[in-house]
């Protein structure tokens, strides 16, 4: 993201929107754990901060840096989280729409238009523009995503010296060998998410 600002924010603030709200997700993917979303305003009058891109091409350190730069110079930033139970009782793309629904309407400053990395999300009840890739091209969108990393990241680091064995310290809760041999070794806690660890284990789950 070496422009800073993509071409997609400086359109909508020439056309009038200084309330840009960029929304994105940590954690569809893990057999463990929440999904974290979060919804972050940038000051549109203050260059963007160097170093911002997706998460995930971030070294820990770097996250960490920027996310409290984000979290000092942000105009509003709220998170939410999508939990297990609710991934269970709803699908993992329901109950990430309904975080992310969450943490837009609970930001302080109403956001003139909202970003959201990837597809449309036709349950958001939001307008909004999605980006596909929007994590790496759009600078709202990637503060979203450095804050939600970090915050998830620290969550799983939390639940792996409660739950050892798993790996969450190191995979934060994606199906690495570790948290697969751990889940044929121990079993389930209760931040695993059922059906993922059926899909990951071949359908063999002992509940």
């Amino acid at each position: 993201m070496a422009g800073g600002w993509s071409a997609l924010e400086r359109s909508l603030r020439t056309a009038g929107a200084s309330h840009i709200a960029g929304v994105d997700e940590v954690g569809r993917g893990p057999l463990a754990g929440p999904v974290v979303v979060c919804a972050v305003i940038m000051p549109a009058d203050r260059r963007a901060i160097a170093g911002v891109t997706d998460s995930k091409q971030l070294k820990a350190a770097e996250r960490e840096r920027l996310a409290a730069q984000i979290h000092a110079e942000a105009v509003a930033v709220v998170l939410a989280a999508a939990s297990v139970a609710e991934i269970a009782r709803w699908n993992i793309y329901q109950a990430t729409a309904r975080a992310m629904a969450r943490a837009i309407a609970r930001l302080a400053v109403r956001p003139d238009e909202v970003l959201v990395d990837g597809k449309p999300i036709k349950t958001l009840g939001v307008p909004h523009h999605a980006v596909v890739g929007g994590d790496a091209t759009c600078y709202t969108i990637g503060c979203a995503s450095i804050v939600a990393k970090v915050v998830r990241d620290r969550l799983m680091q939390r639940l792996a010296a409660r739950h050892p064995g798993y790996g969450w310290d190191s995979n934060a809760g994606y199906g690495t060998p570790a948290h697969i041999a751990g889940l044929r070794e121990r079993g389930l806690t209760a931040h695993h998410r059922v059906a993922f660890c059926r899909t990951a284990l071949g359908g063999q789950l002992e509940l």
